[in-house]
C-alpha cells in the first residue's frame, strides 16, 4: 500500500487578481480548484481616499478568498520603477485594510510583465475594437496576472510570490487605510518569455 502524496503547500480555496493602474484597478477571481483565472470587475482608483482598496478587501471578504496576488510590473531586465512602486503601495494599502478587517488573507506581489499588452491582444482576438477595450482591460490583465500565479503553483507545488504584511496606520482621514509594510519572501524567478507592458500603459 502507497502513502498518500504530500498536499501542495499552499492555500486552496478562492483567490482574486489583481492589476493596479492610477485610474482603474482590474480584479479577476478564480474558483476554489485554482483551474481557471476569470475577469470580475474594474474598480475605479482613489488615491485620495482609497475607497477601492476597501471594496476590494470587502470584496475579498465577501467571495471567501483565501489570497491576492498583485501584479508587480518589471522591466525585461527585472527592474522596478514607478509602477512597480505603485503596486507595492497598492499591496501595502490593500494588507492594512484587510488587517484592519480582522482578515488574515495574504497579499502577495507576483510579477506580471506583460499582462496589459496581451489583455489588449486576447481582446483584439476576440473581436472586441479597441474603442471598447478600456471597459474590461484591467480585469483581463488581472485574470492575466492570477492564472500565471494559480498555474506557477501548482508547477510549484508551493507558494510564489513576494508576501507584503502590513500594520493599519492612520490615514489622512484616520480610517487606516496607509500601511507600513514588511516583505518576508524574496521574489520568484520566473521564466525569461514572461515580458512586461511599458510603464506608460501601466500608468494608465
Amino acid at each position: 500500500m502507497t502513502e498518500a502524496a504530500a498536499p501542495p503547500d499552499y492555500p486552496h480555496g478562492v483567490k482574486l487578481g489583481v492589476d493596479v493602474g492610477t485610474v482603474r484597478v482590474g480584479v479577476a477571481v478564480c474558483d476554489r480548484d485554482g483551474i481557471l483565472a476569470t475577469p470580475l470587475r474594474t474598480l475605479a482608483r482613489n488615491a485620495k481616499k482609497n475607497t477601492d482598496v476597501r471594496i476590494l478587501a470587502a470584496l475579498a471578504a465577501e467571495l471567501d478568498a483565501v489570497e491576492i496576488f498583485v501584479g508587480l510590473p518589471r522591466t525585461m531586465k527585472g527592474e522596478e520603477h514607478a509602477s512597480a512602486r505603485m503596486a507595492t503601495e497598492y499591496a501595502t494599502l490593500l494588507a492594512g485594510a484587510l488587517r484592519g478587517a480582522g482578515s488574515k488573507v495574504p497579499v502577495r506581489l507576483v510579477d506580471e510583465r506583460l499582462s496589459t499588452v496581451t489583455a489588449h491582444r486576447n481582446l483584439h482576438q476576440a473581436g472586441m475594437s479597441s474603442r471598447d477595450h478600456r471597459k474590461v482591460v484591467d480585469q483581463v490583465a488581472a485574470a492575466g496576472i492570477l492564472q500565471h500565479a494559480i498555474d506557477m503553483q501548482k508547477a510549484r507545488g508551493t507558494e510564489v510570490g513576494v508576501r507584503v504584511n502590513a500594520e493599519p496606520v492612520p490615514g489622512p482621514a484616520g480610517d487606516g487605510a496607509a500601511a507600513e509594510t514588511a516583505v518576508h519572501a524574496p521574489a520568484e524567478q520566473e521564466p525569461a518569455e514572461h515580458t512586461r507592458s511599458s510603464d506608460h500603459g501601466r500608468l494608465q
